[in-house]
Order: C-alpha cells, then structure tokens, then sequence
C-alpha cells in the first residue's frame, strides 16, 4: 500500500502525515528487518482506547510495533447497582481481555471514573508515564467532548506532550460522534477493513457495558462513514496535532 493510498484527507487539510500514514506500516509488506516502534493509545475509561482505534492498534501491531493500551481509570463508576471495587474488577478483566483479543498491552491508572482531575499532581501523573514509556506516537481523546472523563484525558496528554518537547507523534481519535465527540475534521485514516471483525469481538469484550447494541448504534456507522471519506469499506479517523501547527490548542 502506498502513501497515497494509505492517506487520504479532506477540506483544507494539510496532506501526508508522517507517522500514521505509509511509514507506519510500512513492516506489513515487506520481508526487511522491522524496526520496534510503540505507540500508547490513552482513553479515559476500559473499553475507550479499543473503540476508539481498536483497528489502528491491530495494524500498527501487524506492522511490528509495540502497542499499549492506557486506562486513566478502571471504569469504577461504570455498573449500575455495582461498588466501585466491584466494577474495578469486572472491567479490569473486561479490559485485559480485549487487549488480549487485539495483542496490546494493558496499563491502568490510578485516576477515578467520573471523578478525574486536572491539577499538578495529575499532569505529572500522566507526564511519568509517557516518559517512562517513551513512545514514537501517542492516540487519545479529541478534547471537545460531552464526557468531562475525556476531556480531562486529552488535556493531561496535550500537557504532556508540551513538557516533554513533543518528542511524540500526537493523534486525537474520536468516539461517539454526535452525541460525545464533537466538531471533529480528520486529517488522516487508517483502513481497518481487514480487521474491522478483531476490533469489534475485542470491544464486545465489554460486557459490563451492554456493547453490542451501543456498537451497532455508534461505532459501526462512524467506522463506515469514514470508510466512505478514505473510500475503503471501514476506516478510523484522526487529528494530527503538529508542534508547527497554527491551531495549538
């Protein structure tokens, strides 16, 4: 797949991003030693990072990269009738087992479901993590967004990003478009057709969450509107934030 191919983007958009485009799968086609990148995948609660790009991190994974999938929370708030240590440790298993589905590995952090915060403690909590990490490209919530959980994410990982001197690649990713994420214009898609069948079996990994029925309603329409606009069967969709760019949040 070439990079005119791999990238397609709309409006006034810049054209050709580097990381996520050819380059970053580049290892799918070819027999040349492959060379481990990683890329973290940052949502605010279990079940945000595969939804979000559950695709993306199967090709990036097909591609010969190291791929993590972050919690800031275990969803503790996320079961009706539910303790918050009982739903820690449905959803934590929930979460490990489509990691294990998609060949990512989990990290959960210690942020609470529908209780996060923005302040010195927390900006240095998520900025750790991605330096101990050190990741070549970061995905994580489009900060305009009807759920405060994720919003709190997004600004957390752009101060990150800032503080460590953009030394990764930032994406935001959207989610349910139209009732969450909000004004989104991607620059670039990833085609997940060939393994749009893994990402969802991973997300109905959920259970707690009563996901297939949300899937149908949100996610399944989104993955093939995008599809449309990359014209492929089903894409994921994305903002590059650049260092250079004239709309730094």
């Amino acid at each position: 797949m070439n990079r005119r191919d791999m990238l397609k983007v709309t409006g006034t958009a810049i054209a050709g991003a580097t990381l996520l485009g050819a380059q970053a799968f580049a290892n799918e086609s070819t027999s040349e030693p492959k060379t481990k990148k990683k890329a973290l995948i940052i949502g605010a609660h279990p079940d945000d990072p595969e939804l979000c790009c559950g695709g993306t991190m199967i090709r990036l994974k097909q591609a010969g990269w190291d791929v993590v999938s972050v919690y800031m929370t275990k969803g503790e708030a996320g079961i009706k009738g539910k303790t918050h240590e009982e739903a820690v440790e449905i959803r934590t298993k929930e979460a490990t087992n489509a990691c294990n589905i998609l060949g990512v590995r989990p990290i959960f952090m210690t942020q609470i479901d529908g209780n996060s915060e923005v302040n010195k403690e927390r900006y240095t909590e998520m900025m750790n993590l991605i330096a101990a990490e050190k990741p070549d490209i970061v995905f994580t919530h489009w900060p305009l967004d009807s759920h405060a959980d994720h919003r709190v994410c997004a600004i957390l990982v752009y101060n990150a990003w800032r503080r460590l001197d953009y030394s990764f690649e930032l994406y935001y990713a959207e989610g349910m478009n139209g009732t969450q994420t909000a004004y989104f214009h991607p620059t670039d898609y990833v085609d997940i057709s060939t393994v749009a069948n893994q990402k969802r079996k991973a997300c109905n990994c959920h259970t707690s969450q009563d996901m297939e029925p949300l899937y149908q309603k949100w996610h399944d329409p989104i993955e093939k509107f995008r599809g449309i606009e990359f014209r492929c069967d089903r894409a994921e969709a994305f903002i590059h934030l650049r260092r250079d760019s004239s709309d730094l949040l």
